[in-house]
C-alpha cells in the first residue's frame, strides 16, 4: 500500500494523486506541489544537533537484513517509523516481511566514498530505533525537545539527517572537482538535471563513481619532502664533480672565477627553482616531474620534446656518474693488479657497477629510497672528513710534497687568479670548464622528476628543492675556497724538494700533483682518506641511483600520454608501484652504450646542453603563463617574477650556444624535429596549455586591432554566412564557399533549427561538424540557432553572426528548389530573408546546382538518423540519440533533444529537404507535357512536416539524384575544362565580377577562361562602349577570355518562354478582388511586364551562349519592397534564370565598390 507522502528518497519525490488507504488526518492533508518546497519546509523545523541525539547512534547505512516494509520498495535514505508513531500517521499494515537481496542504493550520489563512523554499523533502509516499546519511543521523542505540531515533520524530527538529504543540489565538495577519470571523483548534478525538472536520474541509474570497475594501481610508497625531495637533491648536487672536478676546476680557473662559477650555476638553478615552484603549486602534479609540468604548461609539442630529451640526459648522466665511479675506484688498484689498461678497467667496472644499480632499482623504489639515506650519511660523513682534514692541515711530507700545504696566504693570492691550461686534448676556458662543471647542478631536477611518489608534490618541491641549492651552493663554495687556500695548483710529489719549499717549482720538469693534474686533492685533504673514496664512491652511486630513477619515471609518463608512435610499450608497469621495469631496461642500455663511449669529460658537455635546453623551457613556461595571464594560473608559491624567469630563460640559452654552439644547435635540431612529429600526429589532449591561453589573447587583441582598422576597397575580403543546415548534408554549398574564402576570410556556416535542442546535443552536433570539417581541411566555424523560424533564425544570424569587422558581408543560400510545391509562406519567408540581410548592406549570393545540394551518404549513421528525424511530426514519438563517438572530438555527448527541419530553403534547417521544381527547365519539353501530370520530384527534404520525409523515402529517383550531387561535388573540387561565365548586367559594386575571379585563381579552376557578359546602352555605341569595359576590366588588372556586350535584352522572349512561365506562376494566379495576399494578379503581371520579358529573355541568352559553361554568374534581380513585386512572382524570375543552364550563382552587391584600380 503507497502512502501519499513519502519520505526522502533519491528519485523525485512523487505523491499518489488517489491513495488507495485511509485518509490521514486533517493537519496531514496539505498539497503537495513542489518536491524542494516540501523538503526545506521540512528541514527548516529540524535542528540538526538534536536530530542526531534523537537517533542515539543508530543511523545505518542499506545493507543485506530483513526489513519491514508498507507494501513499497523505495530507493534511497527512508525511514521506518515506531508502531506508536505509524498508528499516528497511516492505518498499520500487516504487511509481508520482505528480504532485501541487494543493497540499496545510497541517500545521495554524492559521497559515496566519503567514509563514516556508522559505517561499520548494522544497515537498513530506514533510520531504525528497534527494540524499543511505543512509550519509550516517546519518552525519547519527548526528551529530545523535539515535539512538533505537524504530524508530517513530527517523525522526521526525531532522526537527524544530512542537509544533502533535502535537496539535489550538490554542496561545494573537493570531489566535485576531481578529473572525470578520477577513483574519487563525484560529479555534481548537470544544468539540465537541475534546470529540466524532466531529467533526472532514475534509481538504480549509477554514475560514473558509482560503477564497479577495476580499481587503476596507485604507490602504496609515497615520500615526504624531506626523503622525496631534499635528500635526492642534495645526493645529485654533491655528486661526481664535488670529489672528482671541483678541485679541478679551481686550479683551472682560480678562487674568484671559481666561485664566480658557482655562482652562476647557481643563479640559473635558483631561478629555474623558482620557475618550477610556481609550476608545480599550480595545480596536482603527478608522475613524469618536468615533463609533466612543461606538458601542461606549454603543450603536448613543447613537453613532448623536452621529455624525451629529458629522459635521455638523464640516462647519460647515469652513464657519467658511474664513469665517474668507475674514475674514482681505479685510482685504489694499483697497476699491477689491472686487467687490461687503466682506461679499460674503468670502463669495465662502471659496466659492472650499472648493472648492479638496475637490479636494485627494479627490486623497488623503497630499496634504492632505503639505499639513498645509508649513501647520503656516508656522504656528510666524507665532508665532514675533509673539513676537518683541512683544519688539521698536512700530517706527513709526502702530503706536502703533493701540494697540501695547509692554509697558507701565499698559496691564496697565487691560486685567485685564473691559469687555464691544455688539459686531456682541449685548451680549456671559464666556459669550457663551466660547461665540465655544471652537470652538479643537474640534481635540481631529482626530486621533481618522481614527482608521482611524493606525497604532496606541492609543497615538497618548492621547500625540499630551493633548501638543497642554498645548503650545496655553501658547501661548493666552502669547499672551493679551502681548496685554494691550502693547496698548490703543482706539484712534483718530491719529498726532497720539501725543505726547500721548491715542490711547486714545475718549470722544466712534469708535475703529477697539484690542483692542475691531479683529481685526488679532496682526499689529499681529508683526515682519514678511506672515508673520502667511501664519500666519493656514495655520490657517484647516489647519483647514478637518482637518474636510473628518473630517466624510467618521465619516459613512462611520456609513453602514457601516446605523444609518439611506437612508444607505448614503455609505459606498462609493474607491482603496487607502477615500476617501469621495461624503462629501466632502456635506460641501462643507453647508459652502458655511454659507458662504453667515453670519459667524464666528454659526457659531461652534452649533458649540460640536454639540462639547460630543460632549464630553459622551465623558466619560458613560468613567463609564458605570467603573460598570458589565464584564469587558471594561480600558483600559491609566490617568489617567482616573470621577468626574471625570462632572464633565467635566456640566460640558459646563452650559456647553452658558449658552452659548445654546435652541441647548442643539435640540440635544438633534436628539440625541433620532435616537436614537428608531435605538431604533425597532432594527439588528442587538451591539458588546458598556455599556449592555448595565448592563443585566444592573441586573438582577442587581433580583433581589437582590427576593430580600429579603416576599411579600404583594397583590402576587402569576401567574408560569407552560409546557410548550410548542418555542413556535411550540403558538400556542394560548402565547399563552394569554401573556395572563395579558402582560409583567408570569414566562412560561417549557419544552422537553423525551429525546434529547442538540448545543450549535448548542441554541442554534439558543434562537434560533429568541427570534426567533417578538419577532414575536409575546411576553414570554417558553425553556428546553430534553435527554436526560431527560418526567417527569425536567418534575421538572428545575420545581425549577430561575426566579431567587430570580423563579421560576413555576404549571405549565401541554397536555391529554393521546392518553392512551387511548399507552403507560401515560406517563400515569403525566403523572400523576407534577402530583404534582411540588404537592409544590413549585406551582399547576397545564391546557387542552384542541378540535381540539388542535399545529400546525406557522407554522414555517420548515427548522425543521418538524427537529422532524418528533425523532420519528424510528432516529436513526442521519437527515442533516437545520436552518440557523438569521433574518435577526433572525443566527445560523449547525445542529441538528445530532436527538432523538426523545415525546408524554408535548400540550405537552412536540420535536413530539409529539396524539391525540383514541377516545370521543367526546358519550355519546349514543358509544353509538349500537360501540367497536371508533370512528375514533382523531390531531392531530400520536405517543407513544414514529417509527412516529407515519408514522401522523400517513397518516390523514386533518390539514386539519381545522390548520383547528381557527387557529380556536383567533383566538377567544383576537381579541375575540369569549362568557362566560367559572367553575366555583369548591373554596377552592384563589383562583386559579380570579383568573385567568379577569386574563383578562377583557386588550382581546380585555373584553367577556367573568364567570360564577361554585359548589356550595351546604345546599339549605336557598341564598339565603343566595348572599349570602355575592356579599359575598365583592364584597370582592375582583371584577366579575362572573352568580352561581349549584349545589345538585345529588350527583345520579347520566345512564346515557348512565355508559355512555359505562364504555367510557372499558374498555381500562385488570383484575381484582383481576391483575398489571396500572396497570389500574383493580373495587375501585379502588368505592373512587371516590362521586368519579367527582360528576365525571360535573359533565359534564352544565357541558354544559348552559356550552355557549355562550367558556371554561370548572374547579377540578381533586385527584390523590391512595400509589396512592389509578389514574392511568388519574385522567385519565378529567379527560377527562370537559374534553371537557364545546370550550374548558376546570382550574385547581388551592396553597391560599396569592392575593385579600384587605383593603387
Amino acid at each position: 500500500m503507497s502512502s501519499p507522502e513519502k519520505d526522502i528518497e533519491l528519485s523525485p519525490v512523487k505523491s499518489d494523486p488517489n491513495p488507495t488507504g485511509p485518509a490521514l488526518p486533517e493537519k496531514l492533508n496539505v498539497p503537495i506541489d513542489d518536491e524542494e518546497d516540501v523538503i526545506i519546509g521540512r528541514f527548516r523545523k529540524i535542528s540538526s544537533a538534536k536530530s542526531m541525539a534523537a537517533t542515539n547512534g543508530q543511523i545505518q547505512y542499506p545493507s543485506d537484513i530483513t526489513v519491514k516494509l508498507d507494501g513499497d520498495t523505495e530507493s534511497g535514505l527512508q525511514f521506518k517509523k515506531e508502531p506508536g508513531e505509524k498508528d499516528k500517521l497511516l492505518e498499520p499494515n500487516n504487511g509481508v516481511v520482505m528480504q532485501r537481496k541487494t543493497p540499496v542504493t545510497k541517500s545521495s550520489f554524492r559521497d559515496i566514498e566519503k567514509p563514516s563512523r556508522f559505517r561499520n554499523q548494522q544497515s537498513a533502509t530506514r533510520f531504525q530505533m528497534q527494540g524499543k516499546s511505543e512509550d519509550e519511543a516517546t519518552e525519547d521523542s519527548n526528551e529530545s525537545g523535539m515535539e512538533s505540531d505537524d504530524p508530517l515533520t513530527a517523525s522526521d524530527t526525531k532522526y537527524g539527517k544530512s542537509f544533502r538529504h533535502f535537496t539535489r543540489e550538490a554542496l561545494p565538495r573537493l570531489d566535485n572537482y576531481r578529473n572525470v577519470l578520477s577513483l574519487h571523483a563525484a560529479p555534481r548534478p548537470t544544468l539540465d538535471e537541475l534546470h529540466n525538472a524532466s531529467l533526472s536520474r532514475k534509481p538504480g541509474q549509477t554514475m560514473e563513481k558509482d560503477a564497479e570497475g577495476p580499481a587503476l594501481p596507485s604507490p602504496n610508497l609515497k615520500f615526504g619532502w624531506i626523503k622525496g625531495v631534499l635528500m635526492r637533491c642534495l645526493l645529485n648536487i654533491w655528486g661526481v664533480m664535488l670529489f672528482l672536478r671541483l678541485s679541478w676546476v679551481v686550479g683551472q680557473a682560480g678562487v674568484a672565477q671559481s666561485i664566480l662559477l658557482i655562482m652562476t650555476t647557481s643563479v640559473v638553478t635558483t631561478i629555474t627553482a623558482l620557475s618550477m615552484s610556481a609550476i608545480s603549486t599550480n595545480g596536482v602534479i603527478k608522475g613524469g616531474g618536468t615533463y609533466y609540468m612543461i606538458s601542461r604548461s606549454l603543450g603536448p609539442e613543447f613537453g613532448g620534446s623536452i621529455g624525451l630529451i629529458f629522459s635521455m640526459a638523464n640516462a647519460v648522466a647515469c652513464a657519467m656518474y658511474v664513469v665517474g665511479f668507475g674514475e674514482s675506484l681505479i685510482t685504489l688498484i694499483p697497476e699491477s693488479a689491472y686487467i687490461v689498461s687503466k682506461a679499460w678497467d674503468q670502463t669495465i667496472y662502471g659496466c659492472i657497477t650499472i648493472v648492479l644499480l638496475t637490479g636494485i632499482v627494479m627490486v623497488g623504489m623503497e630499496w634504492e629510497a632505503k639505499a639513498q639515506i645509508v649513501l647520503l650519511f656516508i656522504l656528510l660523513a666524507a665532508i665532514a672528513n675533509f673539513l676537518i682534514g683541512a683544519i688539521v692541515g698536512p700530517k706527513s711530507d709526502v702530503e706536502i710534497a703533493q701540494g697540501f700545504v695547509g692554509y697558507n696566504m701565499t698559496v691564496l693570492r697565487n691560486n685567485m687568479g685564473p691559469d687555464y691550461k691544455f688539459y686531456e686534448g682541449v685548451d680549456h676556458s671559464f666556459f669550457s670548464v663551466f660547461s665540465i662543471f655544471f652537470p652538479a647542478a643537474t640534481g635540481i631536477l631529482a626530486g621533481a622528476n618522481i614527482s608521482g611518489d611524493l606525497k604532496d608534490p606541492q609543497k615538497s618541491i618548492p621547500k625540499g628543492t630551493i633548501l638543497a641549492i642554498l645548503l650545496t651552493t655553501l658547501s661548493y663554495l666552502v669547499i672551493a675556497v679551502i681548496v685554494g687556500w691550502t693547496v698548490l695548483r703543482e706539484a712534483t710529489g718530491a719529498v726532497e724538494d720539501v725543505a726547500n719549499w721548491t715542490m711547486g717549482a714545475c718549470t722544466n720538469r712534469s708535475c703529477e700533483y697539484g690542483l692542475h693534474h691531479s683529481n685526488d686533492v679532496i682526499r689529499l685533504v681529508s683526515g682519514f682518506g678511506p672515508l673520502i673514496y667511501a664519500g666519493c664512491f656514495a655520490a657517484t652511486l647516489s647519483s647514478a641511483l637518482a637518474s636510473l630513477v628518473s630517466a624510467p619515471k618521465v619516459f613512462q609518463a611520456l609513453c602514457q600520454d601516446k605523444l609518439y608512435p611506437y612508444l607505448e610499450f614503455f609505459a606498462k608497469g609493474y607491482g603496487k608501484n607502477n615500476e617501469p621495469v621495461r624503462g629501466y631496461v632502456l635506460t641501462f642500455l643507453i647508459a652502458f652504450a655511454f659507458i662504453l663511449m667515453g670519459g667524464l669529460n666528454q659526457i659531461a658537455p652534452l649533458i649540460s646542453n640536454f639540462f639547460l635546453a630543460a632549464y630553459t623551457l622551465i623558466n619560458f613556461s613560468t613567463f609564458h603563463a605570467s603573460l598570458a595571464k589565464p584564469v587558471g594560473w594561480r600558483p600559491t608559491f609566490r617568489l617567482y617574477n616573470m621577468w626574471l624567469s625570462l632572464l633565467g630563460a635566456v640566460l640558459c640559452l646563452a650559456i647553452m650556444f658558449v658552452i659548445s654552439w654546435i652541441t647548442a644547435l643539435v640540440t635544438f635540431a633534436c628539440l625541433l624535429a620532435l616537436y614537428l612529429l608531435v605538431s604533425y600526429r597532432k594527439p588528442d589532449v587538451n591539458w588546458g596549455s598556455t599556449t592555448q591561453a595565448q592563443t585566444y589573447k592573441a586573438a582577442l587583441s587581433g580583433a581589437h586591432q582590427l576593430n580600429r582598422v579603416t576599411e579600404h576597397v583594397k583590402n576587402y575580403r569576401p567574408q560569407i554566412l552560409v546557410l548550410t543546415g548542418f555542413p556535411g548534408e550540403r558538400p556542394i554549398l560548402t565547399d563552394f564557399t569554401y573556395l572563395l574564402t579558402k582560409g583567408l576570410s570569414l566562412m560561417l556556416c549557419g544552422h537553423i533549427v525551429p525546434n529547442q535542442v538540448s545543450h549535448r546535443g548542441r554541442e554534439a552536433l558543434s562537434n560533429r561538424a568541427y570534426h567533417w570539417f578538419n577532414k575536409r581541411k575546411i576553414k570554417a566555424f558553425y553556428s546553430l540557432v534553435d527554436d526560431v523560424s527560418f526567417k527569425d533564425g536567418a534575421s538572428a544570424l545575420i545581425q549577430t553572426s561575426g566579431l567587430g569587422k570580423l563579421k560576413p558581408n555576404i549571405l549565401m543560400m541554397g536555391f529554393k528548389e521546392n518553392w512551387l510545391d511548399c507552403d507560401r509562406s515560406e517563400i515569403v519567408d525566403y523572400v523576407e530573408v534577402m530583404h534582411k540581410a540588404l537592409d544590413v548592406h549585406m551582399a547576397i549570393a545564391i546557387l542552384r546546382v542541378e540535381g540539388g545540394q542535399y545529400t546525406s551518404e557522407a554522414l555517420d549513421d548515427d548522425l543521418q538518423a538524427y537529422l532524418q528525424d528533425m523532420n519528424a511530426k510528432d516529436l513526442t514519438t521519437l527515442t533516437r540519440s545520436m552518440g557523438d563517438n569521433c574518435k577526433e572530438s572525443k566527445s560523449t555527448e547525445s542529441l538528445n533533444t530532436h527538432s523538426r527541419g523545415s525546408s524554408m530553403s535548400d540550405v537552412s534547417l536540420g535536413s530539409p529537404q529539396l524539391r525540383r521544381a514541377a516545370v521543367s527547365a526546358d519550355p519546349n519539353a514543358a509544353a509538349n507535357k500537360p501540367a497536371n501530370t508533370e512528375q514533382k520530384e523531390r531531392s531530400g527534404g520536405g517543407g513544414g512536416g514529417g509527412v516529407a520525409g515519408a514522401v522523400r523515402r517513397a518516390l523514386g529517383g533518390a539514386a539519381a539524384r545522390r548520383a547528381s550531387s557527387f557529380t556536383s561535388v567533383e566538377h567544383f573540387t576537381r579541375r575540369q575544362a569549362g568557362s566560367v561565365d559572367v553575366w555583369w548586367l548591373y554596377d552592384d559594386g563589383g562583386l559579380t565580377l570579383l568573385l567568379p575571379y577569386i574563383l578562377s585563381t583557386r588550382r581546380a579552376w585555373s584553367s577556367c577562361p573568364l567570360r564577361v557578359f554585359t548589356l550595351a546602352n546604345k546599339n549605336t555605341e557598341m564598339e565603343l562602349e566595348e572599349r570602355n569595359m575592356a579599359s575598365l576590366l583592364s584597370k582592375f588588372r582583371i584577366d579575362y577570355s572573352a568580352l561581349k556586350m549584349v545589345s538585345d535584352i529588350t527583345k520579347k522572349p520566345k512564346d515557348s518562354t512565355l508559355a512555359y512561365f505562364e504555367r510557372l506562376i499558374a498555381p500562385f494566379r488570383t484575381t484582383d478582388d481576391s483575398n489571396d495576399a500572396l497570389g500574383i494578379t493580373d495587375a501585379d503581371l502588368l505592373a512587371a511586364r516590362e521586368r519579367t520579358h527582360r528576365h525571360l529573355r535573359l533565359r534564352e541568352l544565357i541558354s544559348t551562349q552559356s550552355c557549355g559553361a562550367r558556371l554561370v554568374c548572374v547579377t540578381l534581380p533586385m527584390p523590391r519592397r512595400r509589396n512592389v513585386i509578389p514574392p511568388a512572382l519574385y522567385l519565378a524570375w529567379l527560377h527562370a534564370i537559374a534553371t537557364s543552364v545546370d550550374r548558376v550563382l546570382l550574385l547581388r552587391g551592396n553597391h560599396s565598390a569592392v575593385l579600384t584600380f587605383y593603387s
